[in-house]
């Protein structure tokens, strides 16, 4: 069958996306490929339309249970037959996915890359034509990366075991030029055609804060969200507790998701989520890699990533089904101490001293990049495409940043202050201190450590009396142009090279500073209105009653909502109001399987509207 006839027999699309066919077809002509594609590109249509075209087996590497439920789910709802291999599965589960598996009645397996070592799964797969081997999350084979798992740099030593090498096609949504080059080293790819679509995703909207208050922001954000699905990300678990708590005692309909927590309870929440049962998970990074569900609405980072990697992939949750989507960061200065701190006390055992500490080093650097991005007053969306690589306009006009009003303010003098006042320190200590020190030191504390040091008699001791914060402002300001560093190693505040021609060069200063007082971040729920804005008079009602018959059937087949079909797809519907079958298969990411499961339902659900009106 041919691949557009394909595209709209299982998966309802009439036309393939940028990238997709160049893939697909390089993929069928047996090349080797690596697909960089933002989250929500469409990366795994990639390799399922080969999948039903190529004769055997595709195996599908995949990181995370999530992903693979979701997926397979899908497909299964597709009408492709599809199944995964990991420890969720009962013992008869397995065996029975190991019978089918060798009876060759699956097109797509997804395994998890331990897998690939099982000697069981070796014997399997040695008795069953592989045509293709598809690695998903790509990036996690890259000790540069920023999500390394040493179980993947198996996937190679598994390729070499197989009777005939299959195609192999590696995908991932966030990858540098050097993380790229690791994914076709370490995984031999032979002549790969490498295809980068770009990395912006245009109906995400981005934000950053700096509330004294974290709790009652998260409360506020959720709030104005009330009834839509969300992610809110904390860095460790304790905060996921007390997040978590605090919003159910608001009565807001929250759920948890951390390592800490038992296999059942993770999987019990994790499907509380998906079936919409609860609308906002508090999580771990632990949780959402490749996460399928398409209705998440925002996310919000209650701490900051330990990387710009980290925090692209786990803001894409959001909008995933093309609609817009919120993607507001939480900062504060101590979300940086405990990042270096997780860095510098992680690592992996499986790894030699050396690797570990390459690792480290470059974790370390992801960090100050993704500080960078939280300190910014440039575009935000600006500064991720920078960051990967991609060129951008100077600005998007709809990220945080672009649509806060600011104005330069002669920073000069206090500038002069700052500067001044680390070099003072360090003559008399012989060693520099860390921010938190130095702005005590101008602001006249009277802290017992500051006195015993002796701070209190340098000249630079009482000199300025801003508040807190914005001293904080014109630190983190100082930094990113240049002018002050954080040492890495020792989290003090030093000075680089340029302070000189600010302290004796005559150096002006001009810092971006706020017009007027921070507004709420409303501007992506405006722009989310765009979802029902260009629909018919009435049509929004009309897409209120689709979602409630898409409900009945998710609650009838036993699956989360968005696996029968994306917000987009009842937005298309809405706005065609289809009565015939024939006029039903025009709705975009209706297929002729779902049409057949599920089309009398949506059309009586039609007809029903039409005759109401």
């Amino acid at each position: 069958m041919e691949k557009r006839t394909l595209l709209k027999k299982f998966f309802g699309h009439s036309a393939f996306r940028g990238g997709q066919e160049a893939l697909i077809d390089a993929i069928l002509s047996g090349r080797d490929v690596l697909g960089v594609m933002p989250t929500g590109g469409g990366k795994s249509i990639c390799y399922q339309i080969p999948a039903l075209m190529l004769p055997g087996l595709t195996i599908v590497v995949s990181p995370l249970i999530s992903l693979m439920k979701d997926q397979v789910a899908a497909l299964t709802e597709a009408g492709v037959p599809a199944a995964f291999l990991n420890s969720s599965l009962s013992l008869e589960q397995l065996r029975e996915t190991y019978a089918k598996t060798a009876r060759e009645q699956y097109k797509l397996l997804y395994v998890a890359p331990e897998r690939l070592e099982n000697e069981s799964f070796l014997s399997l797969i040695s008795h069953v034509p592989v045509s293709l081997l598809a690695v998903d999350e790509a990036h996690c084979i890259s000790q540069w990366g920023q999500d390394f798992r040493p179980s993947y740099l198996k996937i190679a030593d598994f390729i070499a075991q197989l009777p005939t090498r299959p195609v192999v096609a590696a995908f991932t949504a966030t990858a540098t030029k050097q993380v790229r080059a690791d994914i076709i080293s370490q995984l031999g790819l032979r002549n790969p055609l490498l295809n980068i679509t770009g990395f912006d995703r245009p109906n995400l909207y981005f934000a950053v804060q700096h509330p004294t208050s974290k709790l009652a922001a998260t409360l506020q954000l959720v709030r104005e969200r009330d009834g839509k699905a969300g992610i809110v990300y904390c860095n460790t678990r304790a905060s996921v507790e007390r997040v978590c708590e605090f919003l159910n005692d608001k009565g807001i309909a929250a759920t948890r998701y951390h390592a800490g927590l038992s296999e059942e309870e993770r999987h019990a929440n994790q499907d509380d989520f998906r079936f919409d049962r609860k609308t906002v998970m508090v999580a771990t990074n632990a949780f959402g890699m490749g996460i399928d569900k398409s209705n998440v609405s925002f996310v919000i980072h209650y701490n900051m990533p330990k990387s710009l990697e980290a925090y692209y992939q786990e803001a894409g949750r959001a909008g995933r089904d093309g609609s817009c989507g919120e993607c507001i960061l939480l900062y504060a200065p101590g979300d940086v101490q405990t990042a270096r701190f997780l860095i510098q006390n992680g690592g992996n055992e499986d790894l030699s001293p050396d690797v570990q500490e390459h690792v480290r080093e470059g974790e370390l650097q992801r960090l100050r990049q993704m500080t960078g991005y939280c300190k910014t007053t440039d575009c935000l969306r600006g500064y991720i495409l920078s960051y990967f690589g991609q060129s951008h306009p100077e600005s998007c006009g709809c990220c945080g940043n672009c649509k806060t009003e600011r104005r330069l303010q002669d920073v000069t003098v206090p500038a002069q202050m700052v500067l001044s006042c680390v070099y003072r320190i360090y003559e008399k200590l012989g060693y520099f201190v860390g921010k938190t020190m130095v702005l005590r030191v101008l602001r006249g504390s009277r802290d017992k450590r500051i006195l015993e040091l002796g701070l209190d008699q340098i000249s630079t001791y009482n000199l300025m009396h801003e508040k807190r914060q914005e001293l904080n402002a014109l630190c983190d300001f100082l930094e990113a142009d240049g002018y002050l560093r954080v040492n890495p190693e020792h989290s003090t505040l030093e000075p680089e090279e340029r302070a000189r021609d600010v302290l004796f060069r005559g150096k002006q200063l001009l810092m971006p500073v706020l017009a007027s007082p921070e507004p709420a971040p409303k501007a992506s729920q405006k722009g989310a209105k765009k979802q029902t804005a260009s629909l018919p008079s009435g049509a929004d009602d009309l897409f209120g009653v689709l979602r409630e018959t898409r409900m009945q059937i998710a609650q009838r087949e036993n699956v989360p909502a968005y696996i029968v079909c994306s917000n987009s797809t009842l937005l298309d519907m809405a706005e065609k109001a289809p009565e015939t079958m024939d006029a039903l298969l025009s709705v975009s990411g209706i297929g002729e399987v779902k049409a057949c499961r599920y089309g009398e339902d949506f059309l009586s659900a039609i007809r029903n509207y039409q005759r109401g009106k």
